[in-house]
């Protein structure tokens, strides 16, 4: 267990999208919500690895679209936030530390933030927590530590850090950021002993770190400022200001304080550490069979080498291959020279261009009350795999193009239909006319699950018009129509 003189609070970077990790991470559900390297969630196993470090409830900072699904998986592992602060736009780490750490300075002026991106792998807990111990002392003293990975190779994907003069063991003094190197470079950098790859990952208080905002980037910590002034509470949520955040400058913490201060110090960590950037990192961390193959899922591999297979729905076989990434999702399948990874965020940029719902939907969309799943799709009519949680429901609704049959096929449900409020049990089913007021509860204690079968002569999800919401969401659909409308 740490000991520490003050507040020690995990703040969690939740804003990336990921998109090197499409098929599987999309824009609305990305990889630090996904179980990419384990049984949890990246940003779960985030936040249980602070649990050695005797830290209060951390605070989190991410954006609209994912803010449900951070609050049900904070919920699955037990954890109640000391904040959850919605970004009105992505403006980079510095303004999204700036938010954390104003909103910290009502609880704890020299509260220390432990800033965590929330989609990293941490292979070696037990030496990321000696390494936050041993930065610890310096943080609280108003030092604005970072934390730099012992590099394995010449890594050109990466940012780096040279340290400088030591402190104590495994502990320096910042000497400079350098950006990502060609191979010759890292080769150098390697051969030094002098240079660490850019975590991300600092511990800072968060009066020095605003501090050293208002000296090196003043117009940022203004904007911030009128941001936090002007937040609102909404539900659990914080949300600062849209119109004053807008007019915050976009830059990271190394370029906006880093790399200015004469405060700044820096730890070599060495911990398994990935930042899981390209579906290769999950090859290198992940466990090869005797031909060097990494499979997840249904897979049947011949004859193939030095390869990663995934599958989340369904078989995949491959024969005579190498060197290869092939990635399969209910609804889309990518296959990729293991050395191009990277270029992954090419073909992303194309779905959009295209306007492929692809590129930011799965097959099955995660909603503030469950779920839902599109199973077919004709002319005039659409097959959904609906489920809503214990407790839950939708928003009170109608639509003025469709109409709605649903069927329960497990757990129970309480269907409002105009004036009428009854039960549905396993099995039964009913009607919702085009036009009539409607919502759809789950009064039970098991996960109810139903068949919605649209028809209509508009299917579009932007037919919608809400009347209650127990949400926050508008009466009438503000999202776009690739969300379900509920």
């Amino acid at each position: 267990m740490i000991e520490r003189k003050n507040m020690l609070v995990p703040v969690l970077l939740s804003g990336g999208v990921g998109s090197r990790l499409w098929p599987v991470s999309r824009e609305l559900h990305p990889k630090q919500l996904l179980p990419l390297a384990g049984e949890f969630s990246m940003l779960q196993a985030t936040l249980q690895r602070t649990d050695g470090l005797s830290a209060a409830p951390p605070l989190v900072v991410c954006n609209e679209e994912h803010r449900f699904m951070v609050a049900e998986q904070l919920r699955q592992i037990d954890i109640e936030p000391t904040a959850l602060i919605l970004e009105p736009a992505g403006r980079n780490t510095a303004p999204a530390v700036a938010l954390a750490a104003l909103h910290l300075q009502a609880l704890d002026p020299e509260a220390v933030m432990l800033v965590l991106p929330a989609d990293h792998l941490i292979q070696r807990v037990e030496a990321f927590s000696a390494a936050v111990a041993a930065a610890l002392p310096l943080a609280e003293s108003g030092r604005l530590m970072t934390f730099g990975v012992v590099p394995s190779s010449p890594e050109t994907g990466y940012g780096y850090i040279r340290r400088g003069a030591v402190i104590s063991t495994d502990v320096y003094d910042l000497d400079r950021f350098v950006e990502k190197p060609d191979v010759v470079t890292a080769q150098g950098y390697l051969d030094s002993g002098e240079y660490l790859w850019n975590s991300g990952m600092f511990l800072l208080r968060a009066d020095s770190y605003l501090s050293q905002l208002e000296q090196h980037a003043p117009a940022m910590l203004a904007a911030c400022r009128e941001a936090m002034a002007g937040a609102a509470s909404d539900l659990d949520f914080v949300r600062p200001d849209a119109a004053a955040f807008a007019r915050c400058p976009s830059d990271s913490i190394d370029y906006a304080v880093m790399e200015h201060t004469d405060a700044g110090g820096v730890v070599a960590l060495d911990c398994g550490w990935s930042d899981i950037g390209a579906w290769s990192a999950l090859w290198e961390v992940g466990e090869r069979d005797d031909q060097g193959n990494v499979a997840s899922g249904d897979v049947l591999l011949d004859n193939c080498s030095d390869s990663y297979f995934r599958s989340d729905s369904r078989l995949v076989a491959a024969t005579g291959v190498q060197n290869l990434v092939v990635v399969e999702t209910s609804d889309a399948v990518l296959v990729a020279d293991r050395n191009q990874v990277q270029d992954v965020k090419r073909l992303v940029s194309a779905l959009k261009a295209q306007q492929r719902p692809e590129a930011e939907l799965h097959a099955k969309v995660y909603r503030p009350w469950g779920s839902y799943e599109s199973l077919v799709e004709g002319e005039r009519f659409q097959v959904k795999r609906i489920i809503v949680n214990p407790g839950q429901k939708l928003s009170l609704q109608m639509h003025h193009h469709r109409a709605e049959h649903w069927i329960v096929v497990h757990g129970t449900a309480e269907v409002t239909c105009e004036d009428r409020v009854f039960m549905l049990a396993e099995d039964e089913s009913t009607y919702i006319p085009l036009g009539h007021k409607h919502r759809l509860a789950n009064p039970g204690r098991i996960p109810l699950e139903l068949i919605e079968v649209q028809s209509g002569t508009y299917l579009g999800e932007d037919d919608i018009v809400r009347f209650e919401d127990v949400y926050g969401r508008g009466a009438e659909s503000s999202e776009p129509p690739k969300e379900k409308d509920a």
